[in-house]
């Protein structure tokens, strides 16, 4: 696989993209990467390996260009090369942790949606209790959302679940405010109905307090929803952890509390650490466009990397081309 990195993304950029990298080319042998991003800013953190080709730009796409502009004006920027290798056929894949409108903007506009899938989504694993973890869309590729849109969703998501995360029969779920069938707004009422008679396993109307304990492999939404769903999470777990770390400094048996009690805290931590998860794929894309948490370190750019590995590997986009025509 021939995977393209915008070497500049992302608040801990070049070099844990660059680390990222170097991780992923001595686990996969079958790896290619070509490296866009300013020279003279990637070097300290280069070294000469066979499967890597660096490109230099002059530009840079940042977090608060205007999304809708930015890679069509900075047409030499890191971003928007990247996505041009795979327009163009260069590369098989690409990657980024840098500015997220623009990334689904430029992909949008250079990749090209699939024929037949409405509006793309973007999505993500996110952690679960047991560890395994279940993926959610939209997560804001998309404000609203018609029925259709989350029966496509739902789609993408159970192909997604079955090649990259080896599930035989995932389980789909529509997020609501309660269980039963007819609960919900008329566009959530009109989706249950479409996702039960769909070809896959519809697990029916999931509640939010029930997604970390794994309601479903594959929970949609429209991307409003999702969006605010994700950032409550994050929020909520950085919360807590603040919290126990306020609680566990705050007298000398606290903290010998800790000491005892630290590697349980460890374990809890490493469930929720979305370094592991891989990133965030906007499904709907001739190709794979995945976005890294803007916060990514080497270890999430590397779980990156591996995820959109296993999507060209698995022909995750032709695989949801197909289905979707059908359908």
């Amino acid at each position: 696989m021939r995977l393209a990195v915008d070497g500049m993304g992302g608040d801990n950029a070049p070099k844990a993209i660059i680390d990222g990298v170097f991780i992923a080319l001595e686990e996969f042998n079958d790896l290619e990467v070509i490296l866009y991003g300013q020279q003279h800013k990637m070097d300290p953190y280069l070294k000469v390996h066979d499967r890597l080709t660096v490109v230099h730009c002059e530009e840079v796409v940042e977090g608060d260009d205007d999304p809708a502009r930015a890679v069509r004006r900075k047409k030499d920027s890191s971003m928007a090369k990247m996505l041009e290798a795979v327009a163009n056929g260069e590369a098989d894949a690409c990657l980024s942790a840098g500015n997220t409108g623009a990334l689904m903007a430029g992909g949008l506009f250079k990749v090209g949606r699939i024929d037949g899938v409405q509006r793309p989504a973007l999505a993500t694993t996110l952690p679960t209790l047991d560890g395994k973890g279940f993926l959610m869309l939209d997560l804001g590729a998309n404000a609203d959302a018609k029925p259709e849109h989350l029966l496509q969703y739902a789609i993408m998501g159970d192909i997604y679940a079955r090649k990259v995360r080896g599930y035989d029969a995932p389980s789909v779920g529509l997020l609501n405010i309660g269980t039963e069938e007819k609960k919900g707004n008329e566009v959530t009422k009109a989706a249950f109905d479409l996702l039960k008679e769909a070809n896959f396993n519809f697990a029916g109307n999931v509640e939010a307090r029930e997604l970390l304990n794994g309601a479903a492999d594959v929970v949609v939404t429209d991307g409003f929803t999702g969006n605010m769903v994700l950032k409550t999470i994050e929020g909520t777990a950085i919360a807590m952890f603040d919290m126990l770390k306020t609680a566990f400094t705050s007298s000398t048996k606290a903290k010998i509390g800790y000491v005892l009690s630290k590697d349980g805290l460890r374990t809890i931590k490493n469930t929720m650490d979305y370094s592991e998860y891989g990133g965030a794929a906007l499904f709907g894309l001739k190709s794979p466009v995945i976005k890294a948490h803007g916060s990514s370190n080497e270890r999430a750019i590397f779980s990156a990397i591996r995820q959109a590995n296993l999507m060209v590997k698995h022909d995750v986009c032709q695989q949801i081309e197909k289905t979707i025509n059908v359908n």
